[in-house]
Formats: structure tokens, sequence, C-alpha cells
């Protein structure tokens, strides 16, 4: 019997898109976002935590079989994410990142009321990050990321 390297083509496009679909979901894919974004502003880095990261998880466990945006309720900032499709982690973050451009810094204020992720991201408090990613039961993916402590405080600046 001889053993052939070569793999057929659906094989390997197959592990190329699961790969693809998992690529940037990792704890660090998170944190490198957030990153990028803290450091615009000049706050500093914030980093990945276990166990912040575990209540993300079993919130997006509990969430999985309907998926709706309704936040937890405990004791983390929150932010959550819905796509109809598999949407990596670093791609529901940069939707987040975009919303900088409604973000009024001189009036400490959110045009049309649509910065409050992009502030959560930022906020210069914030140390610790957990984010979780689930498919959902009835299709699309349920993103979280909790942090600690948590931002938007009213009436203060996120930076």
């Amino acid at each position: 019997m001889e053993f052939s390297s070569k793999l057929p083509f659906s094989l390997i496009f197959f592990f190329l898109l699961t790969f693809s679909a998992y690529a940037q979901d990792s704890p660090q894919d998170y944190v490198d976002v957030h990153n990028a974004a803290r450091g615009e502003v000049g706050v500093p880095a914030i980093v990945w935590d276990a166990e912040v990261a575990e209540y993300a998880q079993n919130y997006a466990n509990v969430r999985k079989a309907d998926c709706q945006l309704t936040n937890s309720n405990g004791e983390y900032g929150e932010l959550l994410q819905r796509s109809e499709e598999d949407m990596s982690g670093a791609d529901a973050m940069k939707t987040w990142v975009a919303q900088k451009a409604y973000y009024d810094y001189n009036t400490n204020t959110c045009v049309g009321g649509k910065c409050f992720y992009y502030t959560q991201m930022v906020w210069r408090n914030t140390i610790r990050l957990g984010c979780a990613k689930v498919r959902c039961n009835n299709g699309g993916t349920f993103i979280i990321c909790n942090y600690d402590p948590a931002g938007n405080v009213p009436g203060e600046r996120p930076y």
C-alpha cells in the first residue's frame, strides 16, 4: 500500500474554510482589536482574563438557544452582537470600533446614541476582557464581550 501526501482539493478547501471561520476568535484576536482602538486614544492596553471569559462563555451558552440580544445584567460591562451568518469575533468588534465616528469627545455624547459599544471598548479604567462566541441553534452567531471594570459611567469620559 502506497501513502500519498496529496489531499483532494475539496478536503483542503474544507480545512481552509473551517480554519478561517475560527481564525479570528482566539483570545489574542479579541485583545488585539481592542488594544488597537485603545492605542489610538492613548489608554492602557487591556488584557484577557480567564474568569471574565468564563462568565462570557457561560452566558453565551445560555443565549445559544435563541441568541436574543438580551444583557446578562451581571457584574461586568457587556457588549453583544448577533449575525445571521458565521461572523468572527474580530469582525464583530470592528463594527463596534466603527462607532467611533459617532462619538463627540468635546461634548462627551454619542450622535444618535450609536457609540456606546465603542466607548466601552476604549474605557480607560477597564483593564480585563473576556469574550465568547457560539453558533445559534436557530442559525447565525452570538458574540459577547465582558469588561472589568465596566465602562460607560454616566457623566464620565471614556478617555
